[in-house]
């Protein structure tokens, strides 16, 4: 028998197996596929062409396979040839139902099927839980990072606006958007990550958006960024007890054995590498309070906030005081300028500050509750706790 409808039978379908797994490869977290580098981007740029351009990848190479492939299979000689093709196509069926099916970032993380909001008075998060809080037009509402963390995004309406509030695990970075892009409201699936990072594609253009930064990296609106909305991050009971009226999110039923695995994730204890803490400090897994002025940026050692509680710092131009609370797990991040003075503060009592300019006393929310600056709020700066690997990925000129 002549081996040349063996051979190009065998190219044919060694590269549509080939094609597969690299659309995959490099954008999920297999080894070597997210270092962080240069060259990943042209990783990410590589997968979206063929995400782009794959099914007429696929049609061209099996039209081009359909000869060979009867020219095997009918030869009476050599029969080993037609159980390596059929081999081979079962191998190809199983790698094409995977990465269409069961290894695609939305069909492994899910939005919630049943989205319900509750008064605390109703709520059943446990009020240790971390959440995500929003406030938009008076109205507060609260996303555990047990349930987003697995959702990776959930769509919701707050104070009449739409947000999308969304998180990644792997990052540890949590941001709400505005998903209004061009005027146009736009719906997000989630493709993937990049440097970790958990990655959208927007349902109009078909772009792709870092949930870290909302910077569209790949596509047609690639360089625009997604407007951020204010959220912070803090214990449902901190959180409560400024916003009392708070709606909280609570858990799908459809997707408990999900989030529940998610249980230890608030305090860092995962035995799973991506997502686990690492108790040392400037390890890739090590928390870190990222802060960001305008593009300055200056990342804080979460180890040195818990020892001194209270850290004075200057962000690009902008003086800043970072506070953790007495549950060591809520943070707060503020403007050191009021009042035409420069402060520097010191933790005293439970959860309230002094500053060492006026002697002013001032609660862990940032207002001055007496002395002479009595009535003064301090301005709120962003801030976010992350892993250290995903802050310095993000922003590599960050100082700390």
């Amino acid at each position: 028998m002549n081996t040349n409808p063996l051979r190009w039978t065998l190219v044919g379908l060694i590269l549509l197996i080939f094609l597969e797994a690299v659309r995959v490869y490099f954008i999920m977290p297999f080894p070597g596929s997210q270092l962080d580098d240069a060259a990943n981007l042209s990783r990410v740029g590589v997968a979206y062409w063929l995400h782009q351009y794959v099914p007429w990848l696929r049609a061209i190479i099996l039209l081009l396979l359909i000869t060979p492939v009867f020219n095997v299979i009918a030869a009476p000689a050599r029969a080993w040839y037609r159980w390596l093709v059929l081999g081979l196509v079962v191998v190809y069926a199983g790698a094409f139902y995977a990465v269409t099916t069961t290894m695609m970032a939305d069909h492994m993380f899910l939005q919630p099927t049943t989205k319900r909001m509750l008064p605390m008075s109703q709520n059943k998060i446990p009020v240790s839980k971390l959440v995500v809080g929003v406030v938009e037009n008076g109205e507060a509402r609260a996303y555990p990072l047990q349930l987003i963390g697995y959702h990776h995004q959930v769509r919701d309406t707050v104070g009449g606006k739409p947000i999308m509030v969304t998180y990644c695990t792997v990052c540890r970075t949590g941001r709400v958007f505005d998903p209004v892009i061009d005027g146009k409201p736009t719906t997000f699936r989630l493709v993937g990550m990049d440097h970790f990072n958990a990655m959208f594609e927007d349902d109009s253009s078909g772009s792709w958006w870092r949930q870290a930064t909302g910077e569209a990296i790949m596509g047609p609106l690639r360089g625009k960024t997604l407007t951020e909305l204010t959220a912070r991050q803090m214990t449902l009971s901190e959180w409560a007890s400024e916003h009392p009226n708070t709606l909280v999110m609570q858990p799908d039923p459809a997707f408990r054995e999900e989030t529940d695995s998610l249980a230890t994730y608030d305090t860092g204890v995962r035995r799973g590498k991506l997502t686990r803490r690492d108790s040392a400090s400037w390890k890739p897994k090590s928390w870190v309070v990222g802060v960001l002025d305008g593009q300055s940026a200056r990342a804080i050692d979460w180890n040195e906030l818990v020892k001194k509680k209270v850290i004075n710092t200057v962000v690009g131009k902008e003086p800043v005081v970072i506070t953790l609370a007495s549950d060591r797990q809520t943070f707060r991040a503020f403007s050191r300028q009021a009042y035409g003075r420069t402060l520097t503060f010191e933790a005293i009592g439970t959860d309230q500050l002094r500053d060492n300019e006026t002697a002013t006393v001032w609660t862990k929310t940032g207002l001055a509750s007496s002395g002479t600056l009595a009535g003064q709020q301090l301005t709120p700066v962003r801030a976010y706790q992350e892993f250290w690997h995903s802050w310095l990925s993000f922003h590599p000129k960050t100082a700390r």
